[in-house]
C-alpha cells in the first residue's frame, strides 16, 4: 500500500474506527460460513476490525497500520493478527479458507491490483470465497471528492473492470456490481479457482499468453510445470531466465526482475487444452485484449497456435500476425505449443522466444544467466 495512506491510518485510528461502524455484517457472516472447512478466514486490510467478529472463530485480520490491528484486538481477541502489505500477503500458500477484502484494495494503484490479487489466490485454499468491496468510479489519486480524513490513495473501479482483474487472477466471478447509497461502492463476490493467477503489471516488455492452465500447473502454483514442458527451458536457452537455480520457474521473479508477464487465454485448468470450446477461447482472447489494451506491454508472445487458430483465425501460422490480428494493436507473435506432445524440441521454442527479443529489438535480459 503507499505509505503515506498507510501513515494516516496509524495517526488516526481511533477516530477512523469511531467514524466507521460495522455494515454488512451478514455477508460477512455469510462469507465465514462459505469458508473452506478447517481453514481460516483472512480479514484483508482489517482495520480497527470492525468486521473481524464476525469472520468466524478461526480468522487472520491483516493491517499496514499497527494502530489499527491494535483496535481489532479488542474488538476480535480470538483472531490472529499480522502487521502486513496486501500486496506481498506473508502467507503460505493454500493456507487461507476464504477472504473478506472491505475497502482494503482501493489503495493500491490499478495496474498494482492484479499483482496484489495474485498473492491473494497463492494464499487461498482452492474453492475459498473472496469478498471484495471498493470504492466505485474512475477516480485516482490522494484528493478523492468527499475524503474525511484526506490524503489517503483511492483508486476507484467500475464493476466491469474490476471484475476482469478478478477473473485474471485465478477467480470464479459470481457476482459483480455496484452496491450503497448512490452506487459508491464496488461489490465483487468470486471464489478461487483451481487456476491460475496472472502476474502482470506496468511496463511489461513482454506478455506472454498460454492457452489454459493444466491441472497439473494449477495444483503446483506455476505455469507449464510439468518436467516434459519446454516452456521454462526454452526460456533459459534464449536468455529470458537463469538456466539453474529458484528463480527459474518463478513467474514473480520474471516479471518483477526482466518485466516478462503471463497470462492465459482461458483460466480454466484442464487436463489438456483439447478440452476447451471455441467459445472459451473467443472469450479469452477478449479479455486478454482488454488487458493488453490497459496495460500496453512491448509486445504479446501466445504459446499455442491452435487456441490462437480457435479464436482469431483458423488458418493462422506462426510468427508474428497481421496488424489487423494483433491483440489491441499490440505486436503479436504466435508460436507453437511447448508442450512435450507437440513435436519439436527445446532449441525450436528458444528460437520462437528469440524471434520476439529480436523484433522488438530486445537484447537477452541484463543478468539473467548471472
Amino acid at each position: 500500500m503507499q505509505p503515506r495512506t498507510v501513515a494516516i491510518y496509524q495517526a488516526q485510528a481511533s477516530a477512523y474506527a469511531a467514524a466507521r461502524p460495522p455494515r454488512r455484517v451478514d455477508a460477512a457472516e455469510a462469507l465465514a460460513a462459505r469458508s473452506v472447512p478447517g481453514l481460516p478466514v483472512l480479514d484483508v486490510g482489517c482495520g480497527a476490525g470492525r468486521h473481524t467478529p464476525h469472520l468466524g472463530e478461526r480468522v487472520v485480520a491483516l493491517d499496514a497500520a499497527r494502530a489499527m490491528l491494535e483496535l481489532a484486538r479488542a474488538r476480535a481477541p480470538h483472531a490472529g493478527l499480522v502487521e502486513g502489505d496486501l500486496e506481498a500477503l506473508p502467507f503460505r500458500a493454500g493456507t487461507m479458507g476464504g477472504a473478506w477484502a472491505n475497502m482494503a484494495y482501493h489503495h493500491v494503484p490499478r495496474e498494482r491490483v492484479p499483482m496484489a490479487l495474485a498473492h491473494l489466490h497463492w494464499a487461498l485454499a482452492a474453492g475459498a470465497p473472496l469478498e471484495l468491496t471498493a470504492v466505485a468510479g474512475d477516480y485516482e489519486g490522494t484528493a478523492l471528492p468527499g475524503d474525511d480524513f484526506p490524503g489517503r490513495y483511492f483508486a476507484s473501479w467500475q464493476p466491469d473492470r474490476l471484475a476482469d482483474v478478478v477473473r485474471g487472477a485465478g477467480f470464479d466471478v459470481e457476482r459483480a456490481e455496484s452496491i450503497g447509497d448512490g452506487g459508491d461502492v464496488v461489490l465483487v463476490r468470486a471464489t478461487r479457482a483451481r487456476s491460475l493467477p496472472d502476474t502482470v503489471g506496468p511496463g511489461m516488455r513482454l506478455l506472454v499468453c498460454g492457452l489454459n492452465p493444466s491441472v497439473y500447473a494449477a495444483d503446483r502454483g506455476v505455469g507449464y510445470a510439468r518436467p516434459g514442458n519446454r516452456f521454462w527451458p526454452a526460456l533459459a536457452a534464449a536468455g529470458l531466465v537463469c538456466p539453474d537455480g529458484a528463480r527459474r520457474r518463478d513467474p514473480r521473479h520474471l516479471l518483477a526482475a526482466h518485466g516478462i508477464g503471463m497470462t492465459d487465454l482461458v483460466k480454466r485448468a484442464t487436463v489438456a487444452s483439447a478440452e476447451l470450446s471455441a467459445d472459451e477461447y473467443r472469450a479469452g482472447v477478449e479479455r486478454v485484449g482488454r488487458l493488453v489494451d490497459w496495460l500496453r506491454p512491448a509486445a504479446v508472445c501466445v504459446v499455442g497456435l491452435e487456441g490462437w487458430r480457435a479464436a482469431v483465425d483458423r488458418k493462422a501460422v506462426t510468427g508474428w500476425q497481421p496488424e489487423g490480428r494483433a491483440l489491441a494493436g499490440v505486436p503479436t507473435y504466435v508460436m507453437p505449443s511447448t508442450s512435450g506432445r507437440v513435436p519439436g524440441g527445446v532449441a525450436a521454442s528458444a528460437a520462437h522466444f528469440t524471434n520476439v527479443l529480436r523484433a522488438t529489438n530486445g537484447p537477452p535480459l541484463a543478468g539473467a544467466l548471472s
